[in-house]
Formats: structure tokens, sequence, C-alpha cells
């Protein structure tokens, strides 16, 4: 019996697992991995598939059964982090974008930036204003094409190509006019760098948005970046705080809660709803990895933090890779002869795809050309003559955004051909981070307020985890309470009630436990026969010598005299 039982257990520790990770050009890397296997012995073959060096800006991602996007933690093992069932599905993804991508050493590295932020651009969470999307999108043409040749590129051809969630025919035109006069012999690395350079320049630059509600039940998208900690709401910028005005971050549940001190204003605490618990415990451990990565100078200074101020309570995180200062001057070290690329070109891609024809607004009833034209390409239009450092306002103040957007619409109109009626919503364009039933509520929710038609061109990075449009329509009647119930501020005020009222419970049931304890120890040193070295150096001490006698005998004394006179009391009844 014990010899089966150790051969059965010696199978299940010899036991081989198939991963598959996609990268970002959208090709897959297969592998099998130990059941033990840690993180980054995953992370390390991959990067060796790649030849890539440096690997600090990036890691995995997955999404768990129920739908809720982790990144792969290298420190623990792949298998116990994963709850679907094998073979396992992840993702290859920039986790840190680099402070300045043009500064990256290697072209592979910066290659792979690219397509992140080539992603980024598609899946609209990039956001930028029409001449900026115009010359971003003619690098990648460019990039992926090469020259304009008129005998290859007939009249129309950029309309081949799906660079944003939407676009206008002008647009295109606009794409192909700078190709054909602004680009031609630039190499697809030189076009790529100076792609990199412009898209580290806009707003939104590294932002990958975590969809929330501040305490007004407002829809919000928290997000952070090289640079801080962003909050957008509508086409506004709400909150842009640098990391070192982030004193914490903690999380309760679903509350999320992040502490500001500034030195034009007082302390403050922002706080926000997650969807879910899992989805607020991912935002703070991204928090919490993102300050640690941009803001710290040495790994060596990163610290185990607690999500709550007990030690008896709450999630314990610790970021275990190298920070951004280090990263930058291991990769000054490299030398080595260039890596081989192999670029995609225009091979087309299930998320990001090279040739496919996107949604032309030419097949757009009229009624709905203005709710759908280039709003996302002029939706941070109005931030851009904002500073970094926006002192921190309150979510509720946000409408004081509203007049200098309008203006700076009015003042690129002769710029663009329409613009839309409506203001801008992440919700319009942006997959959110948690692919879950209660994102997808705050999806609607956004697009119902901004009138925004209910279709969205979502990523495939997850498909097989991701629900499909006919289960979303199913799930129409559930989400439709949901969002009830998440906009009530009563259920939110009786969640706060009863938070407090089992923090208080824990409390006292600490506290009692510890007097337990010290009672139990107590009699041990004064009842007991132990004559360890332990009791007896305590024994031996005037402080309890003095108490033993002054305090624990005529408080023993008095206690047997009263259980003796109860004892009496019934044995004479």
């Amino acid at each position: 019996m014990l010899s089966r039982w150790m051969s059965g257990s010696s199978r299940n520790l010899d036991r081989e697992y198939n991963c598959t990770v996609r990268l970002l050009d959208d090709s897959e890397y297969t592998c099998t991995i130990q059941r033990d296997a840690k993180g980054q012995y995953l992370f390390d073959l991959l990067c060796h598939h790649l030849n890539l060096l440096e690997k600090d800006y990036f890691g995995i991602r997955f999404v768990d059964p129920d739908k809720q996007r982790h990144w792969l933690e290298f420190t623990k093992s792949v298998v116990k982090q994963m709850r679907a069932q094998p073979p396992f599905t992840m993702c290859f993804r920039v986790k840190f974008y680099p402070t300045d991508p043009a500064a990256l050493k290697e072209e592979i590295t910066r290659y792979l930036v690219f397509l992140q932020i080539k992603r980024d651009l598609y899946h609209g969470r990039l956001l930028c204003k029409t001449s900026d999307a115009a010359l971003l999108a003619a690098y990648i043409l460019q990039a992926e094409i090469g020259d304009y040749d008129p005998g290859k590129h007939p009249e129309g051809y950029s309309s081949k190509f799906q660079f944003f969630p939407k676009h206008s025919e002008k647009l295109e035109r606009k794409i192909a006019e700078i190709h054909k006069t602004e680009l031609s012999g630039q190499t697809p690395a030189t076009s790529e760098l100076n792609f990199l350079r412009k898209a580290q320049t806009l707003e939104t630059y590294g932002v990958d948005p975590h969809p929330c509600k501040d305490v007004s039940g407002n829809a919000a998208f928290l997000a952070f970046t090289p640079f801080g900690f962003v909050v957008l709401q509508g086409n506004k910028r709400v909150h842009f705080i640098k990391w070192n005005e982030v004193t914490k971050m903690k999380f309760e549940g679903k509350t999320f809660y992040l502490y500001v001190s500034q030195k034009e204003e007082k302390k403050i605490v922002l706080t926000y709803f997650a969807p879910t618990p899992e989805a607020c415990k991912h935002l703070w451990k991204c928090g919490i990895e993102n300050q640690a990565f941009y803001k710290l100078e040495k790994s060596s200074q990163v610290r185990t933090v607690s999500s709550s101020n007990l030690f008896f309570k709450g999630s314990r995180f610790r970021y275990s890779g190298r920070v951004a200062k280090e990263v930058m001057e291991s990769s000054a070290k490299i030398k080595r002869e260039p890596p081989e690329i192999h670029r995609a070109g225009l091979v087309p891609s299930r998320s990001c795809p090279s040739i496919t024809h996107g949604p032309r607004l030419s097949s757009v009833p009229r009624t709905r050309r203005r709710a759908v034209h280039i709003s996302i390409m002029e939706g941070l239009e109005s931030l851009r003559d904002s500073a970094h450092s926006t002192p921190v306002r309150s979510a509720s103040h946000g409408d004081a955004f509203v007049p200098h957007a309008r203006t700076s619409r009015a003042e690129s109109s002769e710029r663009v051909a329409v613009i839309s009626d409506e203001n801008y919503s992440p919700a319009d364009s942006v997959l959110p981070t948690p692919v879950a039933e209660h994102s997808l509520e705050l999806l609607l929710l956004a697009r119902q307020i901004n009138g925004a038609p209910c279709s969205i061109e979502e990523e495939k990075e997850s498909e097989a985890n991701t629900p499909t449009a006919a289960e979303a329509q199913e799930l129409g009647g559930e989400v439709k309470a949901l969002c009830q119930g998440l906009g009530g501020a009563g259920g939110t005020q009786a969640e706060q009630v009863n938070k407090f009222v089992l923090s208080v419970l824990r409390l006292l049931l600490v506290t009692v436990g510890l007097l337990f304890v010290l009672l139990l120890l107590l009699l041990i040193l004064t009842e007991s026969d132990l004559d360890t070295a332990f009791f007896r150096d305590i024994r031996q001490t005037p402080e309890f010598e003095q108490f033993h006698y002054q305090y624990f005998c005529p408080l023993r004394r008095w206690f047997a005299c009263k259980i003796r006179s109860v004892v009496n009391l019934l044995i004479d009844t």
C-alpha cells in the first residue's frame, strides 16, 4: 500500500503540463513544464525563444475561469497559479512600459514594444488627436510595406489596414498622404523608432485601464503609467498623481484606497470601487509593482506590502523583479551582435490584423456618422496642454474640464473634418483589464451615459476564456440588474457598515485570544512546577516576585473565598 502511494505521488510530481503562450505578433510558443516549475522558468524559456535580453519590461498574462486577468508571478508555481484545466493558455505582453522606449539598447526590444503599442492603438487604449493618429498609422504602414510604390499600392490602399477601432475615409487619405510624401526611404527599424518617440509623448502612453466607480457611482478607469497614477472619466483626465506623491495603496473587498501627499495640498485619500474583490486585488498588486519599478532606486529597497494596517488581516505582496534604474544600467552593459528580427509583415492577425477591412464610415447610415466619427482620436486633445503635475481634484469636479474641451475642439475644427458631438468615453474603445461580466456591465453603463453604440471589437488575446457576443446577449437581464445594484448608494453604505462590523469583531476576537494566552502563561508561571531555565529566570526577577506576593496571591485567596461561599450556599439550599 505504501509503495503504491509513493509511486502515485511520484507520478503526480513528474507530470508534465502543456503551455501555449501567444506572442505580440500573434504567433504561438508551445512548451511543456513540470508540476513544480516556477513562473521564472517559463518566462526564461520564452525570452530565450525570442532572443530577448532586456526582458524586465515584459510579463506573462493569463485569465482565470472567472474571466479575471492576472500577471504570472515568477516566484510561484505556474500550475498552482493557473486555476483552469490544462493545457494552459497565456499571453506575452509588455508589463512595464519603458519611460523612454527610444532609449532601449536593442532593436529586438524596441520591436516588441512597438508591437505592444500598435495593439494599444488598435484597441483604443492609446488615445490621440487626428493629426497624431495619422502620423502613427503612417509609421506603421512604412514599417510593414516599405516605401510607396504606385505599381503595388493602388488608390485607397491604406483602407485595407485597420489601425484604430474606428476611422474615417478622410483619415485614411491623410495616412496615405503622409506615407507617400514624408516617410520615403525609412527602414522598418527607423519607422518603428519614430513611432515609439511619438507614442511616448501621448497622455495615455502605457495605460492599462482598470474599470471602477468613484464614490459618487460614476464610471471611471484607473491606470498606472511610467510617470504616475491616472484616473480617466469620459474624455477627461480627472487625476494625475506622480509616483513620489503616492504614499500608500490598500484595498478591502471591492474598495481601493490611494493615499496621496502633495506639497500644495493636505493629505488626500482617493477611494474607488472595483467590480469584484478579485479585480480590486489585481488593481492593488499592479499598483504596488508599478510604483516599485518606477520609483525605487534599487531592488533591495523593495518591501513586503500589506493591504491592511492590521497584521492579522489582508493580503501581503512583494514585487520580486528589478527596478527601472537597474534595468537601464544592465542594458547599457549588453555587448553582442544584434539578433535577427523576423517581422510579421503583412501576415493577418487575430487581434490586430494588418490587412483587414475595418468599420468604414461609408457603411454607416448618415444619421449616425457624427456619433461614430473620429472622436476616438480627439478623445484627449483637451488634455494636451495640461501639465503632468495636475493637482488632485475630487472626481465630482470633473465638469470643470468640459468648457476647455469644447474650446479646444472649436479651435481644431479647421484641422478635423467632423468631430463627434458627444464626449469620448474610454469604454467605447478600451478593453478593461478584468474580462468579466462585471466589466461588461461597466462598458454598457458608460455607453448608455454617453449615447455611444454598444459594439466593440474586443481583443482576442484570451479568446479561449473570453465570453462571446451571444453569451453577453443572454446575460443582458443579469447585467442590467447588476448595473442597478452597483449604482445604488444604499448598497455601498451597507457594505461599508458590514465591513466595519466584521473588522470590530475580528479585533475583539484577537484581543480575547491574546488575553487567554497571557492568562495561560501566567498560570503556568505561578502554579505549575515546571522548572525550565526560561521559567526559572522569570520567577527570580524582583518584579515577578513583587507581583506574585502583593497582587496574585491576594487575588487567588479572594477567588477561593468566593468560590467556597458559593459552594456552601449551594449545599445549604
